[in-house]
């Protein structure tokens, strides 16, 4: 104990003082082989300061938003963890040296919380914990946070043709993050999210103790799977239940025009699409297509199907005939195979391309929940919207069958019966500047603005996988809960009390905290039985 606290002595001298950048690596270095009779002093390979070859590829190679490239908020240390007791250590190393802590899985926090932080910090990578072990006997995994989707969805098709899991879209996102926020997917409407199919976990809490389900409790395992799990700890693996798809299902995309009816189209889906046969998700993607005077917006009605061609046309003339389906526009294929065509990948390609990186651009988001049709008033000020930016898109996800079955209290996502579709507003540019930066997302913001009259309220209801800090920041050091509920309940709604209650049992002192972390809850408002 006594060298424990002489090393962070000379840490809080190296930082407030101009010394190397090396000399902070070695005393953290330090710092972990004291805590840790696990850890093997390989700082080369495992701690990365500013001075180290690598930190900049490391730091770059997982921000999937080019827009955070440029930000003086740089971590002092990077931690790329190859066993969980390095972890441990630097976590209570972390705590110890008055340093914050960001944890990465892919990368993908919209707004950089994962890699970004206003103090002094440590950044632990998981880009070394991404194993997937899968058991066919009894359908289920064991996934790393540090895996990717892609790697997972991979994975479980390498083990069996009838097996899959309710994810999202995008390959190349993260785990951790992805379950602890929820996790929207083209299976959600027949088995539920992401993180309704997570049985089990393992995380490292404040005190760098290992627990899983049994000794973490039911609260705090209800609060990481939907609650955002860098709130609690350092989630480093879950145990999740797969499920079963079939050998042949189709897709089909179908591209309209506004001068092709694409704005009835829409009009119509909105009051059916909650309520077809739960094997059929028919999602919308709004693009701007071409540029210039021939530049107009194009609604692809893009579609997951749980079964044949032979299945799903009667389905498609009985409840949306307007679209005008036919046979020769769908595809059969594999499960495998509908998640890399919903990736953009073609039939044909190895199933492989879903472990390759993405081409990365500068973009923001911000999302919604709509409860009732949006008028056709409402939609023609959408097109005239569009035709004010150039590569802007909306992505409609339509919710019912298995997500109105589940309680809005079963997991911290709130968004169940009730909410026809998700909404996520995208618009993406390529000159990472001030000024182009500063344009776009003007005009989202803008166009949120006007959605406002169509959407949910009271709250109006967010997507925590979506993070916008448009909606509300904590504070540096002093969250407030009461502060902190004008953006917490847009994401959780009557569920971020709860998340609040379980945060103040397992970090009292707020250690895990970033912009919009939950915080803890005041013993004034504390919820005496759940």
């Amino acid at each position: 104990m006594a060298l424990i606290s002489l090393i962070a002595s000379l840490f809080l001298v190296s930082v407030s003082l101009p010394i190397s950048s090396s000399i902070c690596g070695e005393i953290f270095s330090q710092c972990m082989t004291a805590q840790s009779s696990y850890y093997t002093r390989i700082s080369d390979q495992t701690i990365h300061t500013s001075n180290s070859s690598l930190y900049t590829t490391i730091l770059q190679s997982s921000q999937q938003n080019p827009r955070w490239l440029n930000s003086t908020s740089k971590p002092l240390l990077i931690v790329t963890p190859l066993k969980e007791s390095e972890i441990q250590a630097a976590v209570l190393c972390s705590r110890k040296l008055g340093l914050q802590v960001r944890v990465r899985s892919g990368g993908h926090d919209f707004e950089g919380l994962s890699y970004l932080c206003k103090t002094p910090f440590v950044l632990i990578d998981l880009i070394n914990l991404r194993s997937v072990v899968v058991n066919v006997a009894d359908q289920t995994a064991w996934v790393q946070s540090g895996a990717t989707l892609g790697e997972l969805y991979y994975s479980i098709a390498k083990k069996s043709e009838v097996l899959g899991f309710p994810a999202g879209f995008c390959p190349i996102v993260g785990i951790g993050g992805h379950f602890s926020g929820g996790g929207l997917g083209t299976l959600m409407r027949k088995h539920g999210l992401a993180a309704d199919n997570v049985i089990d976990a393992r995380l490292i809490d404040v005190n760098g103790r290992i627990l899983d389900r049994r000794t973490m409790g039911e609260d705090l395992f209800w609060a990481i799977r939907g609650g955002g799990g860098s709130s609690f700890g350092i989630i480093l693996s879950w145990k999740i239940k797969l499920v079963r798809v079939p050998k042949i299902v189709t897709v089909f995309t179908v591209h309209k025009t506004l001068a092709e009816g694409a704005s009835k189209l829409v009009h119509r889906w909105q009051y059916v699409a909650d309520k077809f046969h739960e094997d059929l998700l028919l999602r919308i993607i709004i693009e701007n297509m071409g540029s210039g005077k021939d530049k107009k917006v194009q609604v692809s009605f893009s579609s997951l199907f749980l079964g044949g061609i032979d299945r799903l046309m009667p389905l498609m003339d009985q409840s949306f005939p307007e679209l005008g389906l036919q046979a020769k526009d769908c595809i059969e294929m594999s499960w495998i195979q509908s998640v890399q065509y919903f990736a953009g990948f073609q039939k044909d390609q190895s199933p492989e391309v879903l472990l390759y990186p993405l081409r990365k651009i500068n973009f923001k988001s911000k999302s919604d929940y709509v409860k009732q049709p949006i008028p056709e008033v409402g939609l023609k000020g959408i097109w005239e919207w569009f035709q004010q930016d150039q590569t802007v898109f909306m992505t409609m996800d339509p919710f019912g069958g298995k997500m109105n079955e589940i309680s809005e209290f079963e997991i911290p996502f709130p968004h169940r019966k009730g909410n026809l579709y998700n909404i996520q507003y995208i618009v993406k540019w390529d000159v990472n500047s001030v000024e182009e930066t500063n344009k776009h997302i003007h005009w989202i913001r803008m166009l949120y603005r006007f959605m406002s009259p169509y959407v949910s309220r009271s709250p109006r209801g967010a997507y925590i996988n979506y993070k916008d800090l448009d909606l509300g920041s904590n504070k540096q050091d002093n969250t407030s809960y009461l502060e902190a509920s004008a953006w917490g309940t847009k994401y959780f709604k009557g569920n971020f009390k709860r998340l609040a209650q379980v945060k103040s049992k397992v970090d009292p002192d707020n250690f895990f905290r970033n912009e919009q972390s939950i915080p803890p809850l005041p013993a004034s408002f504390r919820i005496t039985d759940f």
